[in-house]
């Protein structure tokens, strides 16, 4: 297995990713949308998620296929940066179609961002437009770090992201993730410099410092991010709700819903090896699966073991890329990575 050409999900031929942020607000969406349709599915494993149309994503519903998939910071006001994508689907002539009535598919989830030190004063909910203007940017190439639903993202002691990370399989397919990293777990060790998932880093994307060479590491549950939120409001604040780490793990292969849930389902073990800890009571921990449809399974018992171990170790890459390419800002509750 080697990362692809770009190390991004848009690796996976036919993918799009698009992002739109507003620097005074510290948030934003991203939009993951394809050339086609494409089959879906998602496993959520946090105690405390935020979506929006992943009912329909179950195998045994009747919708075969969507148009995009919606990361979004603003927790529950953020489900509204689907509506701005449908929106604009539609005006491409997106979407299922009956008679003359079109309607795009997009679900989506969100974090929580609402207490970031960003101005979160507004009188219309910015979330539509950030969704509209995310989709208008998708493309093949993007950026990593504090943009798109990853400006306002932190983790437990510094600053979150969007993250992404590629990698092709001795069969031919292509494996890629695309994630937003906001959770209440640290992805660093204590000192903050060495990442948990350091172990499967390749050709130093994130800093190249290897393992923390310390044992007995993990037993601190130390959140800077929460005593943060709570100076910020003046009170003490409950993690319940506050902390999401949202993904998408993507593929050129052939998969069925119950696969494509599969492969949702293991990617998870990404998540869990980057972050300590992770999906929690008071984590919304949710990752979606895409699945193109380009090529075929070869061998589909073997051929789906191995895109399963690869979509974990995409997700474990792509947190930490989006740790490691986080940038300062002003107002910033917490450090960068690069700052500590």
């Amino acid at each position: 297995m080697k990362p692809g050409p770009r190390n991004l999900i848009t690796d996976v031929a036919g993918l799009k990713v698009g992002n739109a942020q507003d620097a005074g607000l510290k948030s934003g969406t991203t939009v993951l949308t394809a050339d086609q349709p494409f089959t879906a599915a998602v496993h959520v494993m946090g105690g405390a998620p935020g979506t929006r149309e992943t009912d329909l994503l179950a195998p045994d519903k009747t919708v075969q296929a969507v148009d995009a998939l919606v990361l979004s910071g603003g927790s529950a006001f953020g489900l509204d940066a689907c509506s701005g994508v449908v929106d604009g689907l539609r005006a491409m002539g997106r979407g299922f179609r009956l008679g003359p009535a079109i309607v795009p598919i997009s679900p989506g989830a969100i974090i929580f961002d609402l207490l970031n030190g960003g101005d979160k004063g507004w009188t219309q909910n910015p979330y539509p437009a950030l969704g509209r203007a995310a989709l208008d940017n998708a493309g093949a190439e993007f950026a990593l770090g504090s943009i798109g639903a990853g400006t306002g993202a932190l983790t437990g002691m510094q600053k979150g992201g969007l993250g992404s990370a590629s990698l092709v399989l001795e069969s031919g397919h292509t494996v890629g993730a695309l994630v937003v990293v906001n959770p209440i777990g640290s992805v660093t060790t204590p000192g903050e410099r060495h990442f948990w998932a350091a172990p499967y880093e390749i050709d130093g994307e994130f800093g190249g410092l290897g393992p923390d060479p310390r044992a007995g590491l993990g037993r601190s549950l130390r959140s800077r991010k929460m005593e943060a939120m709570a100076a910020l409001a003046g009170e003490a604040v409950s993690s319940e709700g506050s902390n999401t780490t949202i993904a998408i793990v993507a593929t050129d292969a052939v998969l069925t819903k119950a696969e494509a849930k599969r492969l949702a389902t293991t990617a998870h073990d990404g998540m869990a090896r980057a972050i300590l800890p992770s999906h929690g009571p008071h984590d919304g921990d949710l990752v979606f699966a895409a699945a193109t449809g380009a090529q075929p399974l070869n061998d589909p018992a073997a051929d789906m073991l191995a895109l399963c171990h690869a979509g974990s170790l995409c997700l474990a890459r792509a947190i930490a890329r989006a740790v490691y390419k986080a940038t300062p800002a002003e107002g910033d509750i917490l450090p960068c990575w690069s700052e500590t």
